[in-house]
């Protein structure tokens, strides 16, 4: 077998986008931050969904009963869903982007 140099590119039929092939997350994520502040996005989000039922889920301390374990994962992953899904039901959740209003905050509200 002989060794040749194959441009492995052309052999996969890509998609051509404007896409950036990094996400430049460090980068991108001020300027989200701050486009979503100038166009005061969680305003406009808090204002559709008034006058809905509030859903609000009270987490306890993340280790309360021991060291973290699976069902510590399985716990955090069903409360992440069950938060996300609730407005699609027709409910509201006020705080924070996950909804999820922790038995010992880190700083008072």
């Amino acid at each position: 077998m002989g060794a040749t140099s194959v441009d492995f590119k052309k052999t996969v039929n890509l998609p051509r986008t404007d896409f950036p092939m990094k996400a430049n997350l460090p980068q991108m994520e001020p300027k989200l931050l701050a486009r979503w502040e100038t166009e005061n996005l969680y305003a406009k989000i808090r204002a559709a969904r008034s006058g809905r039922p509030m859903y609000v889920l009270h987490d306890g301390p993340p280790y309360a009963n021991g060291e973290i374990h699976l069902g510590t994962g399985f716990n955090k992953i069903i409360k992440d869903f069950v938060v996300k899904t609730k407005p699609c039901r027709a409910t509201t959740r006020p705080i924070g982007r996950d909804g999820i209003v922790t038995a010992c905050p880190s700083k008072p509200r």
